[in-house]
């Protein structure tokens, strides 16, 4: 769970809402510090063409994101990476993906 100002925001939802644009392969959704609400909510992508990794997708997810669900649980920053780390069963190493907003892993998150 994200808190951002004191709202309680489910990763599930936004992920959900995500993998069901046609550009994105996978998501995963993290909380990452904010100075002003204290988590922010963070999009991390994997396109389904790295190359379309980039500015225009990331205002169409931001718009796709915005036009779907509360203005509070859109993601505030939307990030890519080639392949999201996985176990070998699917389950998504979502700790790593945290950490490297939390400055404890030198993950390659663009």
């Amino acid at each position: 769970m994200i808190i951002s100002g004191g709202v309680n925001i489910y990763p599930q939802e936004v992920e959900n809402l995500l993998i069901t644009h046609p550009m994105v392969a996978d998501a995963a959704v993290v909380g990452a510090p904010d100075e002003e609400m204290g988590e922010k909510v963070v999009a991390v992508v994997q396109p389904l063409d790295w190359a379309a990794a980039g500015e225009d997708l990331r205002r169409e997810l931001f718009a796709f994101c915005r036009g779907n669900l509360s203005h509070v649980k859109a993601p505030r920053q939307i990030d890519f990476m080639p392949e999201l780390p996985r176990h070998a069963t699917g389950k998504l190493y979502k700790r790593l993906i945290r950490d490297a907003y939390w400055g404890k892993t030198d993950s390659k998150i663009v």
